[in-house]
């Protein structure tokens, strides 16, 4: 009898415990194997030492990554594909994120890497070594439906669900990927780790921006958009209250490192970012965590992904995340045209910040998202990029 041929899938083996378990569990389920290494930024030829003073010609933290992934792959007995994504990752991602801060808003890197690169110049590099479909590591689960179509859902481990980070990705990529992490928590990946005593156990989780890594954040802007300092306003009575290192560096909602205390006749409450003059180079803050600069009532969504077959008509009831692990707002959302989207809120919510990612949830089920172009109160526009006193 003919042997039944195995489903090939090439998993983004990126040198870390969950991508490495990912593997294993597809190993188990039967499906032949192979892992990718995407190598997505030189950190040489990009100059962006300032930003990681550890680091140095001869400790590139991709390489150490790289070496992880080889081992893991050893150690499953499965092959690894190193492929270079550089240029396109500069060309799709970094570039965006530049030109996003330039205009002072937040952008959020990691769901364009997903939309651009893992799911899009990966997906096609496995698809012409004739796998079926590529996996990761992400904590989401794949839902097949009937009609040929799926569905991604928040994942079982809430607390690591990463479907935010995955809402630009559409229906034909979704088609094409498997997540094997969906129904577990993150203790058991590394339980099922450190039972097969793989090398990445107990490595940390990786944090910063996708692919770069961990960064004074700050510093490693600095060597693409210089430092222009300038001062610091309060938004409610246009009083200097201190100095800041450059506008473009912070945002909307920001307590930390403001360096602002100690004057004399103001209370000593806590200070926020709530809004910005690029073109002036003024940063405004103002007191509290719920003082009325940083509360908006609705917010206009474009570049929308939406995963569903059909759009509604009309308004629509969702629950929407603004940021990553955020719970889920209660929003109506009405489409405004094919890439555009209003949401109106149940209540006033805090700090939405242009240039982040709203993403919309019918329960479970992930609908996609898009990016946060403008916030209103009522319906006037709240101008937190362009910010007049007494506008």
């Amino acid at each position: 009898m003919e042997e039944k041929k195995k489903i090939k899938v090439m998993v983004g083996l990126s040198g870390g415990v969950d991508s490495a378990v990912a593997a294993y569990l597809l190993i188990k389920q039967g499906y032949e194997v192979a892992g990718g290494f995407m190598r997505n930024w030189d950190a040489i030829a990009n100059g962006d030492f300032l930003g990681n003073p550890t680091l140095n010609e001869n400790q590139c933290p991709q390489e150490k990554d790289y070496q992880d992934a080889l081992l893991v792959a050893e150690k499953l007995g499965i092959p690894l594909y190193r492929i270079d994504f550089v240029k396109e990752y500069w060309d799709d991602v970094f570039t965006y994120f530049l030109e996003e801060y330039k205009l002072g808003r937040t952008p959020n890197p990691d769901i364009f890497c997903n939309k651009y690169i893992k799911f899009d110049k990966f997906l096609k590099f496995a698809k012409e070594k004739g796998f079926d479909y590529i996996a990761t590591g992400h904590y989401a689960k794949r839902i097949d439906l009937p009609n040929g179509r799926v569905e991604m859902h928040k994942s079982y481990d809430k607390n690591k669900d990463q479907t935010y980070f995955l809402s630009q990705v559409n229906q034909e990529q979704l088609k094409m990927c498997l997540f094997p992490l969906g129904d577990i928590e993150k203790v058991e990946v590394r339980r099922i780790a450190e039972e097969l005593n793989l090398a990445v156990a107990k490595k940390k989780d990786s944090t910063g921006v996708c692919f770069i890594g961990e960064r004074n954040f700050k510093l490693f802007l600095e060597n693409y958009l210089p430092a222009k300092k300038g001062v610091i306003v309060d938004a409610k009575t246009n009083r200097v209250v201190g100095k800041h290192d450059g506008v473009l560096y912070y945002t909307l909602g920001q307590r930390r490192g403001l360096g602002i205390g100690g004057i004399p006749g103001v209370t000593p409450i806590s200070w926020f970012v709530v809004a910005k003059n690029v073109k002036k180079n003024i940063l405004y803050v103002a007191q509290g965590d719920e003082n009325e600069f940083l509360n908006s009532t609705k917010a206009i969504i474009k570049m929308i992904n939406w995963t569903k077959e059909t759009k509604p008509v009309g308004e629509m009831k969702v629950g929407v995340k603004f940021r990553y692990r955020q719970e889920d707002k209660g929003c109506i959302l009405r489409f405004i045209d094919h890439d555009t989207v209003e949401l109106i809120y149940d209540e006033p919510y805090k700090a939405v910040t242009p240039g982040q990612a709203a993403v919309f949830y019918d329960g479970e089920n992930c609908l996609g998202g898009g990016i946060i172009d403008s916030i209103y109160y009522g319906d006037k526009e709240m101008k937190v990029y362009d910010y007049e006193f007494n506008s």
